[in-house]
């Protein structure tokens, strides 16, 4: 198992603005950086030791997936949060993540399923001691490796930009001292697990049901705080 119980952010290696990307993705999952911030082009090129240029570029790669927002003669800012991205979370969400399961049982090879593995070690051990960034970041990074295995050029950027706001919920809305929630992250857990094993035995049926089930499990936390008033809720389309 891997005793990768955290995840600190990237370091500024040679790749410099590798790093700044990595960074600013990792910020914004865990919400060190909040909804709507402003991000500072003068402050990210100091930090990184870039010059302004290539920080506009990493600017628009984000942008492109889903972190951040650009408009003209505007600074950039972080991907907003409001009812209406919730309601279109809860709407969407079951599509996009049954057919990314869906698909990635029908084509996942051993490499693919010893890659999963070692990502839900990760997210096991950031579960069993408690730290939530850790735990947000590997969660995100399990889904968006099954989206990938699905190999489908329509389904990779719903579901990455869907897993922005699933992170960023969770994060929100999890409350440590709440027992129930920290017996449903074991449970998880344990349905990535079972994810796993059905998209190694490309079973397709049986993964869409895990999955329906584990949206469900997420479903219960994040609604409890974040549904819309009046909204009925539901997984099961």
């Amino acid at each position: 198992m891997a005793n990768n119980q955290s995840s600190p952010e990237p370091g500024v290696g040679p790749d410099r603005k590798a790093a700044l990307n990595n960074t600013l993705r990792h910020r914004i999952l865990t919400m060190q950086i909040a909804p709507g911030s402003v991000l500072d082009e003068v402050a990210l090129s100091e930090e990184f030791g870039l010059s302004r240029p290539p920080v506009r570029e990493a600017m628009r790669q984000l942008a492109g997936e889903g972190f951040i927002e650009l408009e003209a003669n505007r600074p950039a800012r972080v991907t907003s949060m409001s009812y209406q991205s919730l309601r279109d979370f809860f709407l969407i969400a079951p599509m996009i993540y049954v057919a990314a399961t869906r698909l990635a049982a029908e084509h996942a090879s051993k490499a693919d399923i010893a890659g999963l593995r070692e990502i839900q070690d990760s997210f096991r051990d950031a579960v069993h001691s408690n730290d939530v960034d850790a735990r947000v970041f590997y969660n995100d990074k399990f889904h968006l490796r099954v989206g990938e295995i699905a190999n489908n050029a329509f389904i990779l950027p719903s579901l990455r930009r869907l897993l922005i706001d699933h992170a960023r919920i969770g994060k929100i809305f999890y409350r440590p001292s709440n027992a129930r929630m920290l017996e449903e992250l074991h449970e998880a857990s344990r349905q990535h697990d079972e994810m796993i094993d059905a998209i190694a035995n490309h079973d397709p049926d049986r993964a869409e049901a895990l999955v329906r089930a584990h949206l469900d499990l997420s479903r219960k936390n994040m609604a409890m705080y974040a549904a819309p008033e009046g909204m009925a809720i539901s997984l099961g389309v």
